[in-house]
């Protein structure tokens, strides 16, 4: 049977680094196994539901590298719940209830002050017909509630190794609202069902519904998936993440300078055994990828990691593989300004800035007027190339008896107004004779 994964965010925001993680992880797992990656639009929640956010999600996964083999929405999948609906109503596993949320709380804050466990206690199995036809004519509407077998469910978890709940302990899940809208689970396992999903890789604060979810697929008559329960990323001192980052999205990654491989990276590897480092691909990353090396501790989400792994990813960049996006920042001569620049940047944003250095405004800082005097008075004649400055500097050096840091300091504060940036041999051909001359005579060009 062909290794079927789904991954079914709900387009009720923009996609967080946490279901980002999730996606990589399915997608490789698929791609190792010569396998099938689903998208899967859970979109239920029809209040929440916003189709601005489906394609903001079908942006970001096309961003970070992550096409689907299928795609599905919930929405269009309604006579294939109903249906099962029904056979599990006609199987007794699926039954009204009538207590209203507000009675409900009443119950469970009663069971707590008993210091008893807060589970349904099936009240609604104990209506007769009657009752039931008396509470519907006092315009009470049910919701439906699926009955657990309140035996132990076990399965082998691909992370987690052996896990044993017992469902007695659990209250039976609401399937069905009352007006009729179904809720996450049930949708969820009908779906896992017809598109034939043979494993189902998510989050460990999902391990409790597996439980539930399994005695659907049992009461469906349906295979079950194989299960694979990763911890949830966490901040880099083991904070929450939502309280650490707030909602830190995709979109705000991306508009932040991070470099979809570097996050494909850092989200494969971070929580595993091994190291956080570059790959050259999305198809490296997915040979290597195994169950066994995720490890069960929660996995730390850094930025400034991220950033750090960012930034030696574009060092690592050859030409060819961001001419397109020189390109759209207007740069002639793109192919030598990037060999130039390339070790001195962290993000692409940073390169429009990094091209003022060659064509301007650039204001120079004259720190030695005599110096860079001398220099201009020594600057050859064009054309320039990376023995240029080496040329030029030694015959200032021998002019001005000027060595080291009282030589190179003033030239590049008067060449690029700066401190620190790209070695100048490679910069100065870019920058040329003209602009060096009205620099290094304390001009603004």
């Amino acid at each position: 049977m062909t290794a079927t994964v789904r991954f079914a965010p709900s387009p009720t925001g923009l996609l967080h680094v946490g279901n980002a993680r999730t996606a990589v992880l399915n997608w490789l797992f698929a791609k190792k196994a010569g396998g099938k990656f689903l998208l899967r639009i859970d979109n239920t929640d029809t209040e929440r539901s916003k189709p601005e956010y489906e394609a903001a999600i079908l942006e970001d996964l096309g961003w970070l590298g992550l096409a689907h083999d299928d795609f599905a929405r919930q929405s269009g999948r309604a006579a294939a719940h109903r249906a099962a609906c029904e056979k599990l109503k006609a199987s007794g596993r699926l039954y009204p209830a009538y207590e209203t949320a507000e009675e409900l709380e009443r119950r469970r804050k009663r069971q707590i002050a008993m210091k008893k466990p807060p589970v349904y206690d099936r009240a609604a199995l104990r209506l007769t017909p009657e009752d039931r036809a008396k509470l519907e004519a006092e315009g009470r509407k049910p919701h439906w509630r699926f009955m657990l077998s309140q035996k132990r469910v076990k399965w082998h978890d691909l992370v987690r190794g052996t896990v044993e709940i017992d469902t007695a302990h659990l209250s039976d899940p609401v399937l069905i609202r009352e007006d009729g809208r179904f809720l996450y689970t049930l949708p969820s396992v009908v779906d896992d069902v017809d598109f034939s999903i043979t494993h189902i890789v998510r989050g460990e604060d999902h391990v409790t519904n597996t439980a539930a979810q399994i005695e659907i697929f049992e009461a469906l008559g349906a295979p079950i998936p194989q299960f694979a329960h990763f911890p949830l990323l966490v901040g880099a001192g083991g904070e929450a993440l939502s309280k650490r980052i707030g909602s830190l999205s995709l979109r705000e990654i991306r508009d932040g300078g991070i470099e979809p491989l570097a996050l494909a990276c850092y989200l494969a590897k971070t929580g595993t055994s091994d190291p956080i480092e570059l790959r050259p691909s999305l198809d490296v990353l997915a040979s290597e990828f195994d169950f066994a090396k995720i490890g069960r501790a929660p996995a730390h989400f850094d930025p400034l990691e991220l950033a750090t792994l960012n930034t030696r990813l574009l060092h690592s960049l050859p030409y060819e593989a961001v001419s397109g996006r020189l390109e759209g920042f207007g740069i002639s001569n793109a192919a030598a300004f990037w060999d130039a620049v390339r070790p001195n940047i962290a993000r692409m944003s940073d390169i429009p800035e990094l091209w003022t250095l060659v064509k301007g405004p650039v204001t120079p800082v004259i720190e030695d007027a005599a110096l860079t005097a001398k220099a201009a008075e020594l600057l050859p004649q064009e054309p320039y190339d990376e023995g240029t400055w080496n040329v030029w500097t030694a015959a200032v050096a021998a002019a001005t008896g000027r060595k080291g840091r009282a030589l190179y300091h003033p030239l590049r504060l008067a060449l690029t107004g700066r401190e620190f940036g790209p070695e100048l041999k490679k910069l100065l051909p870019l920058i040329g004779r003209e602009r060096a001359l009205l620099r290094l005579a304390g001009r603004t060009a």
